[in-house]
């Protein structure tokens, strides 16, 4: 055999070889970078709203919405739910639990906003949509992860009943959209961020003197502490009990050293204070 025809049965045979490898290395490469750009993608819509029609009230401590403004841009909520709708249990499993937890939350306060467009402007509270022996966080409307869903079923089911995540610091980031909840965040939340968000929300919340308070030896808490009381004794961060807790923030509620020896021996009193179910709107 020749050398010219020897060199002629190379580049027929090895340079498609050499091709093939060289773009499914590149094809690797870039559903390697898949997930981070998704995520991204993902939460763009949603960041775009929440930036422009959440508004920071009571020095920072809470949020407003501008439901009015959300109702004319609520094509652009729908393709981000849709976005969310069309994930499947196979591509979420794949995330990272940050990534996870980040699409839940914000899967939450998303749809709780649609739900409350669908009345809006007539209706002060979100507990009018639902009736005398029905809720509105037990309607099922919510097509996630494959199945017909409602908010209970995310919050209580996929977020706290999972074991995946066990964070008590949830609370203070899904929105019941009315005037108790902690704020709605002016961004989405991210899995690259998720740690950063949910310390500086907590930290708000228990700032928030309408909401969280020490005066004397007792401090009164938000019903949230009352609700999920179970949910801040299950070691998070070595906490074991509510006051554990709270003595994980004690600047942002502003406990004096006595109220913190109180709390660390389990003797400050806690009194619970009435939850405002005022929809959470721009006045």
């Amino acid at each position: 055999m020749s050398t010219i025809f020897k060199a002629f049965v190379a580049s027929v045979v090895i340079a498609p070889l050499l091709f093939s490898t060289l773009l499914f290395s590149q094809i690797s490469v870039a559903a390697d970078a898949i997930p981070a750009t998704t995520e991204q993608a993902l939460h763009q819509q949603w960041q775009a709203l929440l930036s422009q029609h959440v508004k920071p009230i009571n020095n920072g401590n809470s949020s407003a919405v501008d439901y009015a403004a959300m109702q004319l841009q609520r094509t652009q909520l729908q393709s981000y739910l849709k976005q969310l709708s069309n994930i499947s249990q196979t591509q979420f499993d794949a995330w990272d639990k940050s990534t996870q937890l980040a699409m839940l939350i914000n899967a939450y306060n998303a749809w709780t906003v649609e739900l409350i467009l669908t009345k809006y402007p007539d209706i002060e509270s979100i507990k009018d949509l639902g009736g005398f022996f029905s809720s509105p966080w037990d309607k099922s409307f919510i097509p996630l992860l494959g199945k017909t869903r409602s908010l209970n079923d995310i919050e209580h089911k996929l977020i706290r009943g999972s074991d995946r995540y066990n964070d008590p610091r949830i609370h203070f980031a899904v929105n019941c959209a009315s005037i108790g909840c902690p704020a709605l965040l002016e961004e989405a939340y991210t899995g690259a961020k998720l740690e950063q968000q949910l310390d500086a929300q907590t930290k708000r919340f228990l700032a928030d003197s309408s909401r969280n308070y020490a005066k004397g030896d007792t401090v009164y808490l938000s019903a949230i502490f009352k609700w999920y009381g179970d949910d801040f004794t299950q070691g998070f961060a070595g906490a074991d009990s509510v006051e554990a807790f709270l003595l994980l923030y004690p600047n942002a509620l502003t406990l004096n050293g006595a109220q913190q020896d109180a709390a660390n021996k389990q003797q400050l009193d806690i009194d619970f204070l009435d939850y405002n179910w005022s929809l959470n709107a721009i006045r």
